[in-house]
């Protein structure tokens, strides 16, 4: 068996920016031993992930730190969302539950059999989610000591067209999506993050994804920590599902630099 891919990684900024972009969900990597535990075919797994991945999300964060003035630090997970997936609640509160996606998946975006039923959940939150939350956690605390604030910008992409897992599918599916929080998110983030993206045909508040990621142990609780999710519709940059880039990618990097030199007053 080869080695277990690294399961997440920091990427250092500098020290005196406040800014953490997230990508939770970039990657395709399944470990053999977590693939064991699909019951899905090759083929099925690899149309699976062409939907669920938010593909080459982590080289337009890459892109955009090294265009930025100030470059933030990074945050990327290197696993497949099939294995965990780090945004959500762990326990009861995560809606997503509902259509058998909650932390560990057990349904695909098509509402088929993912894993077997009756599969413990409690060794995957073990190996990896529960470091990945602690790791986290660690970051924004990095960012909150070096510069009294932590900024976490959450990379994401959705599909044009929804998906049927997609709880919130029938609204507005505009160019560039901001997921927003009542506590961490203050009114003037959205507003750059609108003027940067202002190129691209529009942008929309939590339609189709609403929210924003923060680390449980400052959610609701430290207004220094804030946060702005960015989910940006694949056919600006990627043919879909799960294909390659183009040159959108390289326009949407520019904006996300944009937004980062923004938050760190540049």
């Amino acid at each position: 068996m080869s080695p277990e891919p690294p399961p997440f990684r920091l990427l250092p900024g500098a020290p005196g920016s406040p800014v953490l972009l997230h990508v939770p969900h970039s990657s395709r990597v399944i470990p053999e031993g977590v693939r064991d535990g699909i019951v899905l075919g090759d083929e099925e797994l690899a149309a699976e992930l062409g939907h669920i991945t938010d593909s080459h999300t982590a080289v337009l964060a890459a892109r955009a730190s090294a265009a930025c003035a100030v470059a933030p630090w990074s945050f990327v997970n290197g696993l497949s969302r099939l294995v965990v997936d780090p945004e959500r609640f762990p326990d009861e509160r995560e809606e997503m539950l509902a259509t058998g996606m909650g932390a560990v998946y057990t349904r695909t975006t098509h509402g088929q059999r993912l894993r077997p039923p009756g599969a413990d959940p409690e060794p995957l939150l073990d190996r990896y989610f529960h470091p990945y939350a602690r790791a986290m956690t660690a970051a924004v605390d990095g960012r909150l000591a070096a510069t009294g604030r932590a900024v976490v910008i959450d990379v994401h992409s959705y599909p044009a067209t929804a998906l049927p897992y997609e709880l919130h599918g029938t609204g507005p599916r505009p160019p560039v999506c901001l997921g927003t929080d009542g506590f961490h998110t203050p009114p003037g983030l959205p507003a750059l993050a609108e003027a940067a993206f202002a190129g691209f045909g529009g942008t929309g508040l939590n339609s189709p994804f609403p929210g924003t990621y923060v680390p449980l142990k400052h959610y609701r609780t430290d207004r220094r920590v804030t946060a702005l999710m960015i989910e940006i519709r694949r056919d600006l940059y990627m043919t879909e599902p799960g294909g390659p880039y183009g040159p959108g990618l390289d326009a949407l990097a520019s904006a996300l630099a944009v937004l980062v030199d923004g938050l760190t007053g540049v």
